[in-house]
This record gives C-alpha cells, sequence and structure tokens, in this order.
C-alpha cells in the first residue's frame, strides 16, 4: 500500500548538495521529460538551477511505495506556499518568505529506475536575483573542513569572528562564503592606532596603489613644514557614488579614538534605505581646530565633486561649527542632542536638586512640540531652580537654534536623531584593529571593515525582496508602503499604525476640501504615567497634501499616525506618491551597488597555484581519510610524490 510522505512534519524541508556549482557552468533550464538517475541528482540539478537563477530550493512532499523507493516528488522555489505567523504579538508579525510562489518541478520514478520530470513551472511570482541567490538556507553549508577548523580555533580560543574572517579572505570575497557569520564577538579593550616607523610613507605608498586599481579611489595628504604628516583623508569609489543616493543628511565624528600621536579618527557617516551605517569617507587628524576641520571639509567636499550635503550632525564645538558655516554654508547644521544631555551629570551632579533639575530639562527639551512652548518651559526652569547665570545653560540658549527639536523638526535628518550612528561605524572598525595596529595596517583593514559593511547591506536587500513582514492591518495604505519599503522601514510604519489604538480624533474646522483635526494621543512612559498631547493634522485633498504638528514625515521621511489615522479615517485607498519616499525603496537600483570594492586580493602567481593545489588536497584527504586502507594507500603515493617534486 503506497503510503504519502509530506517532509519534516508538514514543515517544507529545505534540501542541500555537497557539489557547488561552477561559476562558468550554464544549468540547462527544466522541461518536461528530462531524466535523471537518482533523487539525489534531481536535487543537485534543480539546485544548481535555482541558484543560477536567483531562488532558493525546497522539497514540498513525495510518495514512497512499499518497496521503499520514492515514486514521486516535489521540489519548490522557497517562496512557495503561505505562512500563518506564529508571533505571540499579532502586532508585531514575523518576516516570512513565503508568498505563494508556483514555480516548481515534478519528478516520477521510471521504468528503468531513474526519476523523469513529469511537470514543470518555471514563472515565480517575484523578483529572482542570482547575485543574492547564496542567502537562501539551502544554499548555506559548513563541509568537514570549515567545520574541523572552527573546531579546533575554538579549542585555541580564536573566536567566532576571526574565524569566520579567516574563511572569507581565504575565499576572497563574502559572495564565495557558502554560509554566514553566525555570532558578532565583542571587543572591549581599546583600541589604539600606531603610526610606526614609515608609517607615512606606507600609507602614501598604499594610496597610490589603490589609486592605480581604481581612478575614482581618492585621498588627501597634509604635511607640516617637516614632510611630517599632520592629517589624511581618503574615501573608496564605492563610498563616492553612495554619496549621490544618500548625500541629504550626514553625521561627522571625531570621538573614535585617539592613538600616542594625537591623531582622532574622523568618519563621514549617512544613511542608506535600510536605516544601515553608509560610510562617505574617514581620515586622521593631527588637532580639532577650524583650520583642520576647514581642509578636512573642503577635502571631503572636493572628493564629492563640490556637491554638499543638505544637512550635517556633529558634537557641541565651536571649532566645527565655525568651519562648517566656511565650507559648507547651504547646509542645515545641528548638534547632537545626544552629546548634549550626557553632559547633564558633569554639569549638575553636585547640585542639591540635580534630578529634579533633569527631569525637567528633559521634558523642556523633548516634549516642546513648538518653538513657543519650549521658550516657556526653558524660561521656568531657570526661574524655578535659580540658573540665570549658569553659563553652560546660557551657551545652550544661544545656540538652541541648533539642537533644540522644536526649532529642527522642519529639516529631513533621516532619522538621525543622535550621533549616534557615527559611533555606531566607529564601534564597527573596531573589530578590525587593536592596540598593536598601525597607521598603514588601519587603512588596510578600512577594506575588510568596508566589505562586512557591504555584505550587510546585501543581506538586508535579500531579505527586503525574498521575505515579507505581513500587514497588520486591513488598511490598503499599509499594502503600499510593504510593497514600496525595505524591511526596516516598513516596520518603522507599521509601528505607527499600532499607536492607532491610542488616537481618538474630531474635526476642527473644514473649508472646502481641506480638513483641520485634532488627534489626540497618549503615550505610556512608565507602568504608572502616560503622556497626553494634542497635534494639529490638515488635509487637503485637492494638493493631495496632509501635514501634521509633530512633524514626524519632515524629520524621519516616514508619514506619522496621527496623518495616517486621518486618511484611514476618510477612506482613502492610496498614499500620495510624495509620501513614499525614493530613498527608503527597495525596487530601486542604486549604482554604488554596482560598484565592487577594491580589495586587496593577492596578484602572486605562485600564491594563486598553491591555492589552487591546495583547494584539490582538501577533498582528496576527506575521501581518503574515510577508511584506513585508504588513508594509507594516498599516503604512500604522496610519498612517492614528494620524490618527484623536490
Amino acid at each position: 500500500m503506497n503510503s504519502e510522505m509530506d517532509l519534516s512534519n508538514n514543515e517544507y524541508h529545505e534540501v542541500g548538495v555537497d557539489n557547488e556549482q561552477d561559476n562558468n557552468e550554464t544549468v540547462e533550464e527544466p522541461k518536461v521529460g528530462m531524466t535523471f538517475s537518482s533523487v539525489e541528482e534531481v536535487w543537485s540539478y534543480y539546485m544548481k538551477y535555482g541558484k543560477q537563477k536567483g531562488f532558493g530550493v525546497c522539497k514540498r512532499n513525495s510518495k514512497q511505495g512499499d518497496d521503499g523507493n520514492v515514486r514521486w516528488f516535489t521540489l519548490v522555489c522557497a517562496r512557495q506556499g503561505t505562512s500563518k505567523s506564529k508571533a505571540a504579538n499579532v502586532l508585531k508579525p514575523r518576516q516570512t518568505e513565503k508568498i505563494g510562489c508556483m514555480a516548481r518541478i515534478n519528478a516520477t520514478l521510471n521504468d528503468e529506475g531513474g526519476y523523469t520530470l513529469s511537470k514543470v513551472n518555471l514563472d515565480h511570482t517575484h523578483v529572482c536575483s542570482p547575485e543574492k541567490a547564496r542567502h537562501f538556507r539551502c544554499f548555506k553549508k559548513v563541509n568537514a573542513r570549515v567545520s574541523k577548523r572552527f573546531k579546533i580555533n575554538d579549542e585555541a580560543g580564536i573566536r567566532m569572528k576571526k574565524n569566520f574572517k579567516s574563511l572569507v579572505v581565504e575565499a576572497k570575497g563574502y559572495e564565495n562564503v557558502p554560509f554566514e557569520e553566525e555570532r558578532r564577538n565583542n571587543i572591549d579593550n581599546e583600541r589604539q592606532l600606531r603610526l610606526g616607523v614609515g608609517g607615512a610613507e606606507a600609507l602614501c605608498n598604499y594610496f597610490r596603489q589603490m589609486q592605480k586599481k581604481d581612478p575614482d579611489f581618492y585621498y588627501e595628504m597634509d604635511v607640516d613644514n617637516d614632510l611630517m604628516l599632520k592629517n589624511v583623508f581618503w574615501a573608496d569609489a564605492r563610498s563616492r557614488a553612495a554619496y549621490q543616493s544618500f548625500r541629504d543628511v550626514i553625521t561627522f565624528d571625531t570621538t573614535y579614538l585617539t592613538n600616542a600621536y594625537k591623531m582622532p579618527f574622523v568618519s563621514f557617516v549617512g544613511v542608506n534605505h535600510h536605516g544601515q551605517s553608509i560610510l562617505f569617507g574617514c581620515g586622521l587628524i593631527s588637532n580639532e581646530d577650524m583650520y583642520t576641520f576647514e581642509w578636512l571639509f573642503k577635502s571631503w567636499l572636493n572628493c564629492m565633486n563640490d556637491q554638499p550635503p543638505n544637512a550635517i550632525i556633529t558634537d557641541q564645538d565651536k571649532a566645527l561649527q565655525l568651519a562648517i558655516s566656511k565650507v559648507f554654508p547651504t547646509s542645515r547644521h545641528r548638534f547632537c542632542l545626544w552629546h548634549i544631555m550626557k553632559k547633564l551629570p558633569k554639569k549638575f551632579g553636585s547640585h542639591s536638586r540635580y534630578e529634579e533639575i533633569k527631569s525637567t530639562l528633559q521634558k523642556c527639551v523633548y516634549d516642546s512640540l513648538s518653538e513657543q512652548e519650549f521658550e516657556e518651559r526653558w524660561h521656568d526652569l531657570l526661574n524655578t531652580y535659580d540658573l540665570h547665570e549658569n553659563a553652560w545653560l546660557g551657551s545652550l540658549y544661544g545656540d538652541r537654534r541648533i539642537w533644540v527639536p522644536a526649532y529642527i523638526r522642519d529639516t529631513f535628518w533621516a532619522g538621525m536623531s543622535t550621533a549616534q550612528r557615527s559611533e555606531g561605524m566607529n564601534a564597527f572598525f573596531d573589530n578590525y584593529v587593536n592596540s598593536r595596529t598601525t597607521l598603514k595596517q588601519f587603512v588596510d583593514q578600512y577594506d575588510s571593515a568596508l566589505r562586512r559593511k557591504v555584505e550587510n547591506e546585501a543581506i538586508a536587500d535579500f531579505n527586503s525582496f525574498n521575505t515579507n513582514i505581513p500587514c497588520i492591518s486591513h488598511y490598503p495604505l499599509e499594502k503600499h508602503f510593504q510593497k514600496a519599503y525595505t524591511i526596516s522601514k516598513f516596520k518603522e510604519v507599521q509601528d505607527e499604525l499600532r499607536g492607532f489604538l491610542y488616537l481618538t480624533t474630531s474635526l476642527l474646522g473644514c473649508e472646502g476640501r481641506k480638513y483641520t483635526y485634532i488627534v489626540a494621543d497618549e503615550v505610556q512612559v512608565s507602568d504608572e504615567l502616560i503622556k497626553r498631547a494634542n497635534y494639529i493634522v490638515k488635509l487637503d485633498e485637492d494638493l493631495l497634501e496632509v501635514n501634521c504638528s509633530c512633524k514626524l514625515f519632515e524629520f524621519r521621511g516616514i508619514l506619522c499616525k496621527h496623518a495616517l489615522r486621518i486618511l484611514t479615517q476618510l477612506g482613502k485607498s492610496t498614499i500620495p506618491s510624495k509620501y513614499i519616499l525614493d530613498r527608503w525603496r527597495k525596487d530601486i537600483k542604486r549604482k554604488y551597488t554596482f560598484i565592487k570594492l577594491i580589495y586587496e586580493a593577492t596578484s602572486n602567481p605562485e600564491r594563486q597555484r598553491y591555492d589552487r593545489i591546495q583547494n584539490c588536497f582538501y577533498e582528496l584527504c576527506s575521501n581518503a581519510a574515510k577508511t584506513e586502507s585508504n588513508c594509507v594507500k594516498l599516503i604512500n603515493q604522496l610519498e612517492q610524490l614528494k620524490l618527484e617534486f623536490r
């Protein structure tokens, strides 16, 4: 009696193969009537075809006869079927790759004992990307050699981070490693750079070498009268191209580290369409004065074809402020709010009413929705705690238009409300340098760090195209954002939709097709405290415009819950295109993604030959080690070869 099997307890079982597809091999398209000698051969073939075309493969089901032979089985695209959310919170569904794709092949046992393709469907309901196919689970594998190395290195105390990085170097790129790093390590030791003997000369030679490989690699070096290195700036071709896509706002940070030679590392950082940090250039400087910053900013601006950013975030520093006003006169400059507020303990920690001052100042800064409201709360703060003579508060008030949220909400900051993004980029470099790293070695490691960042973006791109976050509402508006935005940005939209539960609306006025609403919002600050606020939402149906007094869209580029609430209340099924920003879209091809990084791949022919021979021996050793007789046979043959190649 035949029994029908559904693999893995009704879960779709993704399969893998041991044979790696030759990059130059072209796999023939599946056709009805194609024959194979075994189930494994069908699997291997369809896996290679899937990787070539850019989709994952899994085994759907099969039927087995009484004799134990598989009568027929179905291999499908990994994005077939539908998935029910298993998330405990229905308002926070998990992303899923299942979208009902019908691409598949059916193989049936034939009279010769092999298998023949009886049905073939080549049509996918989604975009297939061969370059990103390696991220599908079915193509991720750790072979015996790599597994053995991991085990030995782990016993020797070598962390997973370095294990994985060594494999990336050996494979000459993340794209050649058939699995992803499973965990990250944390390096808590202080990181410092040493210039080292001949560091400046080595650095200059390195930059020249990079520029020979790619004319778009850019660098500038500033030396003193004694030809000693003072400042250096560089940016690779990909960073320069990425700036053209995300030049609306950048952060500039100098707080990374200072080495024994007093050369702080500085970085120009933006955010990509996933909200990830993306590097636009970096440097080492000898001083933090206006003249040094001016040299650095001019170098960077020249590198970026004299295109200044729309907005720039920095730490609170007078020298920076003056340099920016000279080099970037048209850019909106703001101080990092996080850096300012973290100074509170230092400025008022010894005050007898410190906790009260801290709480009052935070409410003044974070809760003021308008300039007038901030002014009133600020003066109440000074009067209540007699702080009129406090010099620090006086300087902050003088600069209020470039750090207080109430004054800067009308400018787009891409969600970068603090400088922690820039520090996040610096922490990323921490994994690649240590206390013994020379200046030349640091620049070498810059390539490795950047490759990791590019890989993270590639994975996020893959997830945005090949998985979905289910909608949490029935509103058509949510569907529009789901289709257009990357996963990380769609999650931010869903965060706004969840806030509908705590909103109440009332019509304030109406003139023709122009409406004004009051939206009352309740935000739970703690278990005992609920903060209430009223927002004004204006809707013009003729101009297809909606504006909210919270200015979330102007500030972060995400339509706020107050505006979305009014749109859904009025039965709007589409979002005006102006409120779906191109910079958050997943379906736009950005030029910088086609630019490869300049890797330090070896050009030594002897080393290349050595690698080829070594790869052959890996497979040979793995096969021979399975039995004692084969092991002895191989060793004897190798002894003969030693005599021949002495």
